[in-house]
């Protein structure tokens, strides 16, 4: 059953999060100038069948559901709190606050967005600070879950790249090409993520191009980002495959996973006429490393009946590289040094065997039981492929690679 003492944690921060925030809410500054506050939350009870493992729907947070708990509130639960300024001009302001699980096992309050926009034109507008990374279909709400029919956004793409802001500089500009609106937003920036309370993984020169296209119930978004990441892991590891000569300074050239550039080239579109819906994305991830390089994507459909809408998805992720490598060769070494090599091949790939290939089946239920409230129950049939852990995480002695298994979500969905 649920561990009760989760949940007021969980609110015992957003106390904090949200007392500072609301003191400015209906606030008005000059003549025209307006304060905006508003908010929203997730409270979520997720089930995996898997006990050797922890499902996870980012790499970010724990999860915690399956091995670790029977019953997890990590999984999807958040708080977060918007606070809007426009001047009634060509200047406006939002920051953003949310508190959800972090790998450092804290739900200390982060701020996702804090830009200032300046208006140049009804075309163009330009921003800095922190800003939304303008990545795949769900990329500007994906926090915000009630924005979304299904309990999550795929796990398969979306946990992928599970950054979701910049610190930087971007620029959008709209313009029309006949029936088809678009948005040209490019961006240049830098992000840095927690790993631990002594360990962060950054992006350095993040520079990024996006466009959204509209044509009635028809939008299309396409985007391509590019940086240099700064991954300072197992580098005791790497240190000691290069003490094996050429070879294994190849071995540690190729996977080390610090100061390699990345890639990210994503398409999606949704149809949504009103009754029903469908929609499909497409995303590649190459870390060119042991962090692996990925093709995922999903399609996912749904029919509204009232305040209820039934939808089914099917989402997958593939290794463009090998999960197992042949390693050092043994046979070149001195006697004496095999142990230490088989050692080392076997730690290599049981980091390669940790780039996901996997596939999931969802069929779940949204009901919109309030005008800012939404009930929704998921069923995730998982399954992990080519002898890899899929996406899950904190794997367990005795963990059967390949096995599929499955998760039971439920999850109440809120904004103010």
């Amino acid at each position: 059953m649920p561990k009760p003492h989760q949940t007021p944690v969980l609110f015992a921060v957003a106390g904090a999060l949200l007392v500072p925030l609301a003191a400015h809410a209906g606030h008005t500054s000059g003549q025209d100038g307006t304060w905006t506050f508003g908010g929203f939350g997730t409270l979520s009870a997720v089930h995996s069948s898997e006990k050797q493992a922890d499902y996870a729907a980012n790499p970010l947070n724990p999860g915690e559901a399956g091995a670790t708990r029977d019953w997890s509130y990590a999984v999807d639960s958040r708080l977060g709190a918007q606070l809007t300024y426009n001047d009634g001009g060509h200047w406006s302001a939002v920051l953003q606050v949310v508190a959800e699980r972090h790998l450092t096992q804290s739900w200390t309050p982060k701020v996702e967005w804090a830009n200032v926009q300046y208006q140049v034109s009804p075309e163009l507008s330009l921003r800095v600070g922190r800003i939304a990374l303008p990545l795949f279909l769900s990329g500007d709400y994906r926090k915000a879950s009630y924005a979304l029919t299904s309990v999550r956004t795929p796990v398969e793409l979306y946990a992928a790249l599970p950054i979701s802001n910049s610190d930087g500089i971007d620029a959008s500009y709209r313009w029309n090409a006949g029936a088809v609106k678009n948005t040209t937003q490019v961006l240049f920036g830098g992000t840095s993520v927690p790993l631990s309370d002594v360990t962060r993984v950054r992006a350095h020169k993040l520079t990024g191009i996006s466009n959204t296209s509209t044509a009635g119930a028809l939008t299309v978004r396409a985007t391509a980002i590019h940086g240099k990441l700064e991954t300072p892991l197992l580098q005791d590891l790497f240190s000691a495959l290069r003490q094996f000569g050429p070879q294994g300074e190849a071995l540690a050239r190729r996977y080390e996973p610090d100061r390699k550039r990345a890639t990210v080239l994503s398409i999606g579109a949704s149809y949504d006429p009103g009754n029903w819906f469908a929609m499909g994305e497409i995303g590649r991830v190459n870390a060119r490393s042991m962090l692996g390089d990925k093709t995922a994507g999903y399609v996912s459909a749904g029919y509204r009946l009232g305040g209820f809408t039934p939808y089914a998805t099917f989402s997958k992720v593939v290794a463009n590289t090998p999960n197992q490598v042949a390693g050092l060769d043994l046979s070149m070494l001195p006697p004496s040094y095999v142990p230490a090599g088989q050692r080392l091949n076997g730690e290599l790939n049981g980091l390669l065997s940790m780039i996901a290939q996997q596939d999931s089946t969802s069929l779940g239920v949204r009901w919109d039981a309030a005008s800012n409230a939404a009930l929704k129950l998921q069923f995730d049939h998982v399954r992990p492929r080519n002898g890899t852990s899929g996406t899950l995480s904190n794997i367990q002695p005795g963990y059967r690679y390949g096995r599929s298994f499955g998760v039971f979500s439920a999850s109440l969905d809120f904004v103010f």
